[in-house]
């Protein structure tokens, strides 16, 4: 990482660490409130179900505004959010404002996360963009592993309005460090003749692009495929682990720790270590499947969790792979639009991964449901890895 660009990274990982700190706290609180957990499933729907359906929209503004100025929108908007969040919280009790918080705070982060894509192909053009993203996926990762654990201990010292204040102060702080980069010089101007569109015909023109660019359907298809084993993964890890494996909740929380140190660790070395494109995301793309297996045929917990550390270690280089080739073969001007159109199709099998847990698995027991997805996932790579 050059050291001109660390105040760029600083940003990232301060804004994904408020980010955590909410995404921990505000369903834990809910509950605190409500004694019901349907409550805190209802504010992670309400915070996830807009991020994914406004990802379109987000693109398209991608490609009509500057970058930079929706990503430090975003982030000054996330912290009067939290504000307005607290103070509707203190005056008229309820949940609904924590609901209408997390809402809120997921919508801007989509945007936030769509604008930095841009940045980061923009301002990084003359550098290997696998070393780039490797570098803002380890910054968001420290974000992701120290956001609960900072949330959680916060909690015990001051009463959680203080902790949302002090996410508040960090998106401040990120915007700060952001301001501080002397990288923004660097950033590509887009051509001022570029055609203004209606955002319907925006979109009609990502959906065309996405079907028309070759590899890009097959993309979709492959991320598709990780989605659903990340999704499952997500929804069956606490049960199989405290429920079917009978272990406690403390080893429970070392296995998280322990998937976010695999990330970590993977992302160092793809940042390092130069592969040819297609053997990245194969290289991704194979692990991940073998920990789904892995995780669906393992009789020990220890067996399970050597598939739980190869999904969540290798999901972060397959991402790589998919933004490198995204940015390849999308045009500059339809970058965010198209972008927008991909990231929705991609996540819309992590909901589905839940609903057939829903419906197959076995009390703690998903194993069953974990090895049928890794056999979907072995077929659609078969198909997009290997078939031209």
């Amino acid at each position: 990482m050059l050291v001109r660009d660390r105040a760029f990274f600083a940003s990232m990982f301060l804004t994904v660490l408020a980010d955590q700190i909410l995404l921990f706290l505000v369903p834990l609180v809910i509950f605190q409130i409500t004694g019901n957990v349907a409550w805190s499933g209802l504010a992670f729907f309400f915070e996830t179900l807009p991020r994914y359906l406004t990802f379109p929209v987000a693109g398209i503004l991608c490609d009509r505004v500057s970058p930079i100025l929706l990503l430090r929108i975003s982030r000054i908007l996330r912290a009067v959010a939290c504000v307005v969040g607290i103070a509707g919280q203190i005056a008229f009790g309820g949940v609904w404002w924590l609901i209408g918080l997390s809402a809120v705070v997921g919508i801007l982060t989509t945007q936030g996360m769509l604008a930095l894509e841009m940045v980061l192909v923009r301002a990084f053009a003359d550098q290997r963009f696998e070393k780039v993203a490797s570098y803002g996926q380890l910054s968001s990762q420290m974000g992701v592993v120290l956001g609960p654990l900072t949330a959680a201990y916060l909690m015990v010292l001051w009463p959680w309005e203080a902790v949302v204040i002090v996410a508040t102060v960090l998106f401040v702080l990120a915007d700060i460090a952001f301001i501080l980069w002397p990288g923004q010089s660097r950033m590509q101007v887009m051509p001022e003749n570029l055609q203004r569109r209606h955002p319907i015909e925006d979109l009609k023109t990502a959906l065309v692009l996405v079907w028309k660019l070759p590899g890009l359907t097959r993309a979709i298809l492959q991320a598709a495929g990780v989605n659903l084993i990340i999704g499952a993964t997500l929804a069956t890890a606490a049960a199989m682990m405290t429920g079917f494996f009978s272990q406690s909740e403390q080893i429970y929380a070392w296995l998280q720790v322990g998937g976010a140190l695999a990330t970590l660790v993977v992302l160092t070395l793809t940042a390092h270590v130069h592969l040819r494109l297609k053997t990245l995301g194969l290289s991704a793309y194979s692990l991940i499947c073998v920990g789904a297996i892995l995780t669906g045929t393992g009789a020990h917990p220890l067996v399970y969790a050597a598939g739980f550390l190869l999904i969540a270690g290798f999901d972060k280089m397959f991402n790589i792979y998919v933004r490198t080739l995204r940015k390849e073969i999308i045009p500059a001007e339809d970058f965010g639009k198209t972008t927008g159109v991909i990231i929705c199709m991609n996540n819309l099998s992590q909901p589905l991964a839940g609903l057939v847990v829903a419906l197959f698995a076995a009390g703690d027991d998903a194993r069953a449901v974990l090895l049928g997805l890794a056999v979907v996932m072995a077929g659609l790579g078969i198909v997009t890895f290997w078939r031209r």
